[in-house]
């Protein structure tokens, strides 16, 4: 069910070096069950998605329709057609990015993008997931994770159980051992210029019920 595009991982393994053996595998029912009850405990709500279709359909019955959205890069979006469903005329929502792509003025780009991580629903992928339910995204600038603490009215976070790391620890070095050897070399391919880990988030406990939803994809899906 994975669409895979030439920044999906397996794809970039080659040049990322990077070893999906020990960081890409699905864990068996009884860690996944672990981690949705420990991600439970900690104010976020937790919806299982068979694959990354049922995952998309899940995105749009929780996003009203004219609701303010808004997506981190992300390529766990791109492969469950997030990205194509929210750039298509079947999408009812205000989509922020596409307002930001638009705007030919850099300045008020940058005002467009600080404005976008208080969307009404920011969509996001994750990095790593500890069993003990601590949700992790790093990424270079902060436009994405500028709106996991706070920002955003919601935070709805897409990602497959490749992602779940037995500790916090574990976890941390997946993102530094992992996925971000193969965004630096999704972003040599896209850009022409190396990635950095430049600010990090650890979603620990969410104080605003109904604020934070995590979506999880019995799918190996982005990094």
């Amino acid at each position: 069910m994975v669409k895979l595009t030439q920044y999906s991982a397996k794809n970039l393994f080659a040049e990322a070096h990077v070893d999906p053996e020990k960081w890409n595998q699905l864990p068996p029912d009884n860690e996944v069950a672990q981690t949705v009850e420990a991600v439970g405990q900690r104010g976020i709500a937790v919806v299982r998605a068979k694959n990354g279709k049922i995952a998309l359909e899940i995105l749009k019955d929780l996003i009203p329709p004219e609701a303010e959205v808004m997506h981190g890069s992300s390529t766990t979006l791109v492969e469950i057609g997030y990205e194509a469903y929210v750039n298509s005329d079947e999408s009812q929502w205000n989509d922020l990015h596409r307002a930001i792509v638009a705007e030919n003025d850099e300045e008020k780009r940058r005002v467009l993008r600080r404005k976008s991580v208080a969307a009404d629903y920011f969509i996001s992928g994750a990095n790593a997931i500890s069993q003990s339910g601590e949700i992790v995204a790093c990424d270079k600038v902060g436009s994405r994770v500028g709106a996991w603490p706070y920002a955003a009215a919601h935070l709805i976070i897409v990602s497959g159980t490749n992602k779940i790391a037995p500790t916090l620890d574990h976890a941390l070095r997946r993102v530094w051992e992992y996925a971000f050897p193969l965004e630096n070399a999704r972003a040599q391919r896209a850009y022409g210029a190396s990635s950095e880990i430049g600010k990090c988030v650890i979603l620990a406990n969410e104080e605003i019920e109904g604020r934070v939803t995590l979506i999880l994809i019995d799918e190996p899906l982005g990094y």
